[in-house]
C-alpha cells in the first residue's frame, strides 16, 4: 500500500480535507495522524497486535506498547 503524507497548518480545517479526498477515486482512507499524540502510534501499536495475537506473539505485543509509552517522541 501506498501513503500520501500532507503537513497541516495548525489552523487548516482537516475534516474539510478529509471529506475531499474522500470524493477523488482511488483513495481508499484518510486518517490524520497529530504528530504530537501519542494516541496515534498507540493506535497503530493496538492495529499491529491484533495480527501478533493470532500468532501467539504476547510478549512482542507488551514490548510494542511499553516502548511507545516509555520512549520520548523525537522530532
Amino acid at each position: 500500500m501506498k501513503s500520501l503524507k500532507v503537513n497541516l497548518e495548525e489552523n487548516a480545517s482537516f475534516e474539510k480535507l478529509t471529506e475531499l479526498l474522500i470524493q477523488i477515486k482511488g483513495i481508499k482512507s484518510v486518517e490524520i495522524i497529530d504528530d504530537e499524540n501519542a494516541e496515534s502510534d498507540l493506535k497503530k501499536a493496538f492495529a499491529k497486535s491484533k495480527e501478533q495475537l493470532k500468532k501467539g506473539e504476547y510478549e512482542n505485543i507488551v514490548n510494542d506498547i511499553f516502548d511507545i509509552l516509555i520512549q520520548p517522541k523525537s522530532k
